[in-house]
């Protein structure tokens, strides 16, 4: 059996490195990306079974667009939102109704800072294993 490859878009290098770490550890290939553009790039050469965004990167809804563009190419790959706006701002994200579910086109949002455990068990889920 191969193993799921996870990608993982950020443009803070330090979180980046971390989580790629994390992911690896659960039993996943990871590939990397530290730009929306650069992710866009990937994309065209390889299909992930799953992606992890950020949500602000080059602008403010980096991950909204990159979360869009992947599921306009890819309507079946799960795409989880981690971001940090929350705690930033006070703004909190969700794909819980039909109308966000329209324009987010996020399987599941998560805060930056989340335990090791749960990313395992939410990535998982969406992985149906």
């Amino acid at each position: 059996m191969t193993k799921k490859t996870i990608l993982i878009v950020d443009d803070d290098p330090d979180y980046l490195f971390q989580l790629k770490l994390k992911v690896q550890q659960f039993g996943f290939e990871v590939i990397t990306a530290d730009s929306q553009q650069e992710a866009e790039r990937m994309l065209d050469f390889v299909k992930p079974d799953l992606a992890i965004l950020d949500l602000m990167m080059e602008t403010e809804d980096s991950g909204f667009i990159l979360s869009f563009k992947i599921k306009r190419k890819y309507p079946d790959l799960p795409v989880i939102i981690a971001t940090g706006v929350t705690a930033e701002t006070g703004i909190n994200f969700s794909s819980n109704s039909e109308g966000d579910k329209n324009w987010i086109k996020a399987d599941l949002f998560l805060d930056k800072g989340i335990r090791t455990d749960q990313l395992h068990k939410e990535i998982n889920k969406l992985l149906k294993i």
